[in-house]
């Protein structure tokens, strides 16, 4: 998995069926990359509706924050739709896995995302990353410490 000081690889991926997200287009602001193995499972549901109630203490951070798994933008669509969230997910759907690959957070064995968590600076820098077991939610703190760590530099 990628590691602090790492230049973070570009990609570009569906957010919506009509609508694809390019990283390198948010550089000058600080991103996090959610990874997460499906949308529906009850551990990612957690993890992303926490996300969504914390994303005013991201925005305080200039943080955009973006959820990326195998699953497709129609799949997306309907998880992000039913759950009311209020940030992209993006589908790393085809080629299968290409981004989570490139960020060492795909799992060859199941064929879906690790659960892993990078913080982008503005400079587009992993600043943090962190892999958790995927039966954990790895919830907010550690991204929420990062962040503030990049806000006192």
């Amino acid at each position: 998995m990628l590691q602090k000081g790492t230049a973070a690889p570009d990609f570009t991926l569906y957010a919506t069926p009509d609508q694809k997200i390019t990283l390198s287009e948010f550089k000058g602001k600080n991103v996090i990359l959610a990874f997460y193995p499906a949308d529906w499972s009850p551990v990612c549901s957690d993890q992303m509706a926490l996300y969504n109630e914390t994303l005013k203490f991201f925005k305080n951070y200039d943080a955009e924050i973006f959820g990326i798994s195998v699953d497709s933008k129609w799949c997306h669509l309907a998880f992000s739709q039913s759950r009311n969230l209020h940030f992209p997910l993006l589908a790393d759907f085809e080629a299968k896995g290409e981004t989570a690959k490139k960020y060492g957070a795909y799992d060859e064995e199941e064929g879906e995302c690790k659960r892993a968590l990078f913080v982008i600076n503005k400079e587009g820098i992993i600043e943090w990353s962190y892999l958790s077991p995927t039966a954990i939610n790895p919830g907010a703190d550690g991204i929420l410490d990062a962040l503030e760590t990049l806000n006192t530099k």
